[in-house]
């Protein structure tokens, strides 16, 4: 029989078992000083939702295979639940990339309300607690990409999109959009009055990211926010000077809070005016060089009348598949890459492929990956001198 003084020994070693995890920090919580830093010498390589060309858009998965594939920035869409939680989504309805219409409970939810000057009828992220969006599964956008993934996948919060962010080996910037806040200020109700915007900053904040373009704050953790309503951008350069990218539609769509035309938002002195609250712009690709029947035609001069006004161009969206790419580029990704980097002059890429954007930049990089340390590449200069030395 075991001793009685042994007894109290064995729930001291439990109640330590139990808890000692705690003591050690999640990697998210730690300052890893040797991490890699972002890059700044080429541009950004932004992963649009995710590598969602691979995995279904804005989920855990597609953002950690972006990370790994090379993505500089993680690219994200934050709306908000029926209970206020900020959560990683594109559209503000269900229908088209989760499994709603399987989920029967939920039937009677779907509702019409104007989005944008439009009625729009479908299941409104709005309309759903975070438990409940948790219970749903995401699914593939286009039917020609991958399927294998279709169901396996949950709608993940704006602090799990931050925590992966962080939790990277190297360091990795995110850019977050403040989508659609005219909707969600309809429907959604924060205590104190608070505003979506306010909850956007709020939990930025909370998670150390801080500094304007560039500073020491801001290379520690990257970030750019992103927003097609130039009020919410207005609004938020009054509380951070983080730095913002206001996003522009199709020449035919209206701004959604201001209603102001394509054309007069990228006019110069509108330009001049938003440089004041934002570092840069970002396209619609096909705005900044129109195509007629899938061919390119006379570039426009907005990236130039934009740098022109130290505002950085950062076009949306890049895609590999044919069905994206225009004739000009014979169905060659990388020879659209290179038309983008090197001959328009953008400062960084929104696309669905993060990996074969990022091997196009290494391949075109002065230095490749194995050549980075200069006392390598030194001694590969000296191996091929040495080949050529008179015996």
């Amino acid at each position: 029989m075991a001793s009685i003084g042994v007894v109290p020994f064995i729930l001291l070693l439990l109640l330590v078992e139990c808890s000692a995890r705690p003591l050690y920090p999640l990697p998210s919580k730690m300052e890893n000083k040797n991490r890699q830093p972002l890059q700044t010498s080429r541009p950004y390589n932004i992963a649009h939702r995710g590598s969602n060309g691979e995995i279904p858009e804005e989920t855990a998965a597609a953002y950690m295979r972006a990370i790994e594939e090379g993505a500089d920035f993680i690219e994200t869409d934050i709306l908000a639940s029926k209970d206020g939680v900020l959560i990683c989504f594109h559209d503000v309805t269900l229908d088209d990339t989760t499994d709603i219409d399987e989920h029967k409970e939920f039937a009677d939810r779907k509702r019409t309300y104007d989005v944008q000057g439009i009625n729009t009828t479908g299941y409104f992220t709005v309309d759903f607690t975070l438990k409940e969006l948790k219970s749903l599964r995401v699914k593939q956008r286009y039917s020609f990409r991958d399927q294998q993934f279709n169901g396996k996948f949950q709608i993940i919060t704006f602090e799990e999109f931050i925590s992966i962010a962080l939790d990277a080996t190297r360091v990795v910037g995110i850019y977050p959009e403040i989508k659609n806040p005219v909707l969600i200020n309809q429907h959604v109700k924060w205590p104190g009055g608070k505003r979506f915007e306010d909850k956007f900053l709020e939990t930025l904040k909370n998670y150390g990211y801080k500094g304007s373009y560039m500073s020491k704050d801001w290379l520690k953790q990257p970030v750019f926010i992103q927003s097609f309503a130039p009020t919410s951008l207005i609004y938020i350069s009054n509380q951070t000077d983080l730095p913002k990218i206001f996003l522009i539609d199709d020449v035919t769509i209206p701004t959604q809070d201001t209603n102001q035309s394509y054309w007069e938002i990228t006019s110069d002195a509108y330009l001049n005016f938003i440089k004041e609250y934002v570092v840069g712009i970002g396209p619609w690709k096909d705005t900044v060089v129109p195509v007629v029947n899938n061919y390119l035609q006379t570039p426009t001069d907005l990236v130039a009348r934009a740098h022109a006004c130290n505002l950085q161009v950062h076009p949306y969206t890049y895609r590999d598949e044919s069905l994206f790419l225009h004739y000009n580029f014979n169905q060659d990704p990388y020879t659209e890459y290179d038309y983008w980097i090197n001959k328009i002059g953008v400062d960084g890429l929104f696309t669905d492929f993060t990996g074969s954007l990022h091997k196009f930049q290494q391949w075109n990089s002065p230095l490749s990956p194995d050549d980075e340390d200069p006392s390598a590449l030194l001694r590969k200069i000296a191996l091929l001198i040495s080949k050529y030395k008179k015996k």
